[in-house]
Order: C-alpha cells, then structure tokens, then sequence
C-alpha cells in the first residue's frame, strides 16, 4: 500500500487543549477515507495539517512519502474544499473555477480550456459565463469542487462540503462524490459528523474523540463491530448494554452493542416497557425500558407496532450481540 498521507506520533495543542493527541495515521493512495466525529474531536484540525494551514506541535506528516513541515499550503499537493464555498461573488463561474491557475501565472487562453473541462467533469459543462448567484446550492459546490480539481491535485481535502445543502440534494451529491472520485482515482479526505455521509462514501472511516483515533476500518466493521461504547454509540446508535447484563448473557464481563434493526419482538425472551415510538417512514422507531436499560428497536413496515405504556417482550440472535473488548 502505497502512502498518500501519513501522521507519525502528531500532535496540535492550543495551550492546554489537546485538539490532536499523538495521531498515528496513514491512508492509502487512491482511498476514500472519512474521519467521523463530534465537534471538537480532532478530524477538522487533523484536515487542516494535511492542508498546511496549522502546524503540528509535535509528530511529523508525510505527503505522499514527503516532509510537510515548512512547506506552505500552496505548494503542498493537495486542494481544499471548504463547507462554505468560498466563491467570488463578483467573478463568474468559469473564473472562480480559474482563479488558482490565475494566480500561478497561466496564460488566460489556457486556464479558461481547463476551467471549462473542469466544469465539464463535475457536469457543469456551459454554465461557465454564470455568476455563483444563479446557481443553486448542488450547483455552488460542484463548482467549488472544480476549482479544486482544475489544479489536478493528488490529494482532494473536503471539510464538510455537504453540511449546507438539504437531505435529497446530500445524499445525491454523495453518489456524485463518490463516482468522481472513483473516476479520477485520486486520494479523498472527507471531514464529516453525519455518520450516514461516513459509511455510504468511504473505503475506510476513522472514528474521532478527544483528540484520538479510537477506531479506524471499513465501514460494515466500524457499524457491526464497534470496539468502544462511544463508536456504538455514535455511529448508528446502537444500543450500549451494561456489562452486568452481558455477562448474564455471555458469561463475558464487558459492554455491549445491539443494533436497533437487530431487535424483535417475540413470545419469549426479556420484558420491557415501551416509553414512547416515532414513525419515521421505512421503520418505526420504539423506545423502551428493558431491565432498568434503555433500549431503542427499529420495526420494520407491516409489523405490529406497540404503544407507549404497553409491557412487551424482546428478543434477538446471539450473533447480533457484539461484545467490545474495549471501554
């Protein structure tokens, strides 16, 4: 596996604050990678080392097998696209799209041609002469993502592009991306919260917490196979068991995760008391007390659906209940 970026023991503090804390990372050539988290875990400044907008307190990076430390961000291999756009209002789009190569001295000739096939790959092919005000928000970032594509960058840097737009137009940007990236074969960083954003797009996710990695790999393990109560938690929701309540079970002392979906019910098993249920479309959602537990079910359409007050009972497979090896 060939290295695009790589973090050795890096750090950033802001006096006392550990925003990153002795990140050991390294993502391959071509990946797709996510880093999911919270505010204030870590991911967005992690992103903004690669960028070369902040510098690391301590630890080295690597881009692409060289030392980042002291070259500037214009000169690093990398392009960055921000949540907010950040287009010329007073430049059309063709020129927005131009600007970096502008500044880099390219004829105008030559800048607009790649401007043009630029907007062309992003399908934005004739909307060139336009100004950022009449074009909606899918169309404003697609632009932006051509002016960060028109210097052919090796590593594509996305800090959470897709938080301004409304749910139809993510979750079809979210294929877009994920078809242009698979098209140019080039390396994407994509910062995000939304845990759907993580899993749907990215070859491998790093989940962030306080500064640290707590759990990097492929999507379908970080869902199925949290290693920390906090991933269970975080990603997906799934249901934390205490480790009194695993260990009746398993005879293993250690928390555990039930997938929402994973849960039933059933003739036979535990009871529980229904506290409230929400319809949300595809499913419904069910929140109950089990045990002194609070336990969240997802029912599918067409199943019975309980009330809230009403004393059920629930059950599922051995397989589905993953036990963590870690707090």
């Amino acid at each position: 596996m060939t290295s695009a970026i790589r973090f050795s023991g890096v750090s950033r503090h802001y006096g006392d604050v550990k925003a990153v804390d002795t990140l050991d990372l390294d993502i391959a050539e071509g990946e797709f990678f996510a880093m999911l988290g919270p505010s204030g875990s870590g991911k967005t400044t992690s992103l903004r080392l690669i960028a070369g907008f902040e510098r690391p307190t301590a630890g080295e990076i690597r881009i692409f097998g060289q030392i980042a430390q002291g070259i500037p961000p214009y000169k690093r291999n990398v392009n960055t696209v921000f949540q907010d756009y950040a287009l010329f209002p007073h430049l059309n789009v063709r020129d927005n799209v131009a600007y970096g190569l502008m500044i880099a001295g390219q004829p105008k000739a030559q800048r607009h041609k790649a401007a043009d096939g630029a907007l062309e790959m992003v399908a934005l092919g004739g909307y060139g002469d336009r100004k950022p005000s009449e074009l909606s928000g899918g169309q404003r970032q697609r632009v932006a993502l051509a002016r960060a594509l028109v210097n052919q960058p090796k590593a594509l840097l996305l800090d959470e592009p897709l938080g301004a737009l409304d749910l139809k137009l993510r979750e079809q940007m979210q294929e877009e991306l994920k078809s242009l990236q698979r098209s140019l074969g080039i390396t994407f960083i994509f910062v995000t919260h939304d845990q759907g954003e993580a899993l749907s797009m990215a070859d491998r996710v790093a989940v962030f917490n306080k500064g640290r990695i707590v759990q990097i790999g492929a999507p379908e393990d970080i869902y199925y196979r949290p290693e920390t109560p906090f991933v269970a938690d975080f990603v997906g929701s799934s249901n934390v068991l205490p480790p009194e309540f695993v260990a009746k079970l398993t005879g293993k002392h250690a928390y555990g995760a039930l997938r929402p979906e994973s849960v039933f019910l059933a003739e036979q098993g535990h009871s529980a008391m229904v506290r409230s249920v929400s319809f949300l479309g595809a499913a419904t959602r069910v929140s109950m007390q089990m045990d002194k537990i609070p336990l969240t079910i997802l029912l599918p359409k067409g199943a019975v659906i309980p009330k809230a007050g009403d004393a059920v009972t629930v059950a599922w497979s051995a397989d589905d209940l993953h036990v963590m090896d870690r707090t």
